[in-house]
């Protein structure tokens, strides 16, 4: 059983059927889906629904990326694990980028290197207003290298999800 008293129930939303097979997602934790509803960008401003881009029904989060003298968006999935992303996604396997916000053209907090030894860093995207890096999507700063992560009241729910299957 999960304690429930962590979840901010008045601002969750369940949508669809979770136990339906997508070709797309690997479900986690007992058929549970995570997707990132709302996302902030450095100055608290939204990047969830920035053009018209969706997965699954679900409007996408998006990036402002520069590489090797390049610019442009990357609407990613919100979906927690799913790879999918459309804009400029042409790039190298490997390619190190700058992340900003597609709003303020600000650039993403760096929150520290990735502790794989590939040189990564990783940037905040946070999940509410107060802008904590308590409750964040961690993602990297080179394409192609998936060790995203979500943070929530300090806990590592990817982490758990991928770990305790069965809960």
């Amino acid at each position: 059983m999960v304690d429930r008293k962590h979840i901010d129930e008045d601002n969750l939303k369940v949508e669809g059927d979770l136990d339906a097979p997508r070709d797309s997602l690997v479900p986690v934790a007992g058929g549970v889906t995570v997707v990132v509803t709302q996302a902030f960008g450095p100055d608290g401003e939204s990047l969830v629904g920035v053009g018209d881009v969706e997965f699954d029904g679900h409007p996408a989060v998006t990036l402002k990326v520069r590489t090797d003298g390049r610019e442009g968006l990357v609407h990613l999935s919100p979906i927690h694990g799913d790879r999918r992303k459309i804009g400029m996604t042409d790039l190298p396997l490997g390619a190190r980028l700058e992340l900003f916000s597609p709003v303020t053209g600000k650039k993403l907090d760096r929150l520290g290197p990735v502790d794989d030894g590939s040189g990564a860093d990783y940037y905040a995207i946070y999940l509410t207003p107060r802008l904590s890096q308590g409750a964040c999507v961690m993602v990297t700063d080179v394409w192609g290298h998936y060790h995203s992560r979500i943070v929530d009241d300090n806990a590592l729910l990817s982490y758990w999800a991928r770990n305790h299957p069965d809960e």
